[in-house]
Order: structure tokens, then sequence, then C-alpha cells
């Protein structure tokens, strides 16, 4: 199972729909499993940290016209400029994102709030080569975490439903704490809907201790093939 598929997706895996939105994995079969989301609102659709599939356009077109593509962390572009440009939209990044490559699509900073939308913008990470933020929804109790926590295989111990990111498990995100969510949406892996605020906590609260077990489990997928 390759870490990380370049070829264009032919197909998708939906996964975390909801009233609000829906999510999809373009290359189900990658150990990464890049997820991706639509977050529905009044102004439109809200396409985050998206990487582009056959027939896509489809299933998004349930919930709206697209209003604009969000990217959440630095190394998140994926196939965000394409897509926007198919749909003749901007681009939107946080407005403290200093990691930007060259987009043939407009390009827009916000801060605070994703506008026109209950979503408001949360700093995760905020360091040399990792530039991260969420979005939180604190009506819907929607939270969207791009890199941070995830749960994909390399995140979790045989005893998380989401886990802190291996290169982060030691200093776990502060800002992430004391939320409590209905659905935590990742970028790596199908999210949580049920109990979603107990597994952030237990992610958070217990990633330094379980980061051993995580470190020598992925040592030992690795080894195996």
């Amino acid at each position: 199972m390759p870490m990380k598929q370049t070829d264009p997706a032919t197909d998708y895996e939906e996964i975390d729909r909801w009233d609000g939105g829906v999510g999809w994995i373009a290359h189900p079969g990658e150990s990464m499993r890049r997820a991706s989301h639509a977050l529905a609102s009044e102004s439109g659709v809200w396409l985050v940290d998206p990487v582009d599939a056959a027939g896509l356009d489809d299933l998004i077109a349930e919930f709206g016209d697209v209003a604009g593509v969000v990217v959440l962390l630095s190394r998140h572009y994926r196939d965000a400029d394409e897509i926007a440009a198919r749909h003749d939209v901007p681009v939107y990044v946080p407005a403290w994102f200093d990691s930007i490559p060259d987009l043939d699509a407009p390009l827009r900073r916000f801060d605070t709030r994703l506008p026109d939308t209950d979503y408001r913008l949360l700093t995760v990470v905020d360091t040399f080569g990792w530039e991260e933020a969420a979005l939180y929804d604190d009506e819907s109790g929607t939270l969207v975490v791009p890199e941070s926590v995830g749960n994909s295989s390399y995140f979790t111990t045989e005893s998380e439903r989401l886990g802190v990111h291996p290169m982060i498990r030691l200093t776990p995100p502060s800002a992430l704490r004391g939320l409590g969510p209905e659905r935590v949406l990742v970028g790596h892996g199908a999210g949580v809907q049920e109990g979603a605020a107990r597994a952030l906590a237990d992610a958070l609260d217990g990633a330094r201790r379980r980061a051993p077990r995580l470190y020598v489990e992925t040592l030992q997928s690795f080894l195996s093939g």
C-alpha cells in the first residue's frame, strides 16, 4: 500500500456525511488516506483541503454551489488551485500563512471567521515549516482539523479513535483543548461522528503517554512491509 498516490483519482470513498456536509478520500488505497471535506453554508459550499477525483462535482452539487476552496495547512494545497479554477472561485487561506505557492486562482486571506459562515478560525500550530489552522462551528459542533489529529494508521494506536500526529505527540496542541465538538473531521482518515468530544480529549490527554507505543507499532508495520 503506497503512502501517497499521485495519479488522478478515478473514484473516491465517501466519508463523514452529516446534514452540514460530506467528506471524501480520493485514493482509499493509500496509507496517508488524505481526506477532504465540503462544508455547506448559506453562502454556498466550502471545500477544505480538497483532493480531486472523477465524479467529485456531482457529490458537491448535492450541497449547493461552491463558494470557495479553503486550505487549512500550509502543506495541504493538494488540488485546491485546480478545483478553485474549475469552479471560478478563490482559494482562501488563514491571514497569517507565510507558505503560499503560486496559484492560478485568486487568493483571499481571512482571519477570525470563514467569510459568511458560522465557522471560526483557530490557530493550531504556527512554527517554521508547520502552519495549521482549524475551523470550528460552535452551533453545529463541527470541528475540522487538517493535521494535528487524524486516524489513518500512523496517527493512532489500537486503543485510539483519534490520535495526535506523531511529530507533535510530545507537545499536543493546546488550541484544541476545551472544545466540545459533536463531530471531528480530519485531514487523514475518516472523522469521528459519535462521542467526538471524548475521542478528542482522549487523543490529547494520552498523546505523550501512548507515543512510544505508536512509534513501535508504526515501525513494526513499516518493517513488515
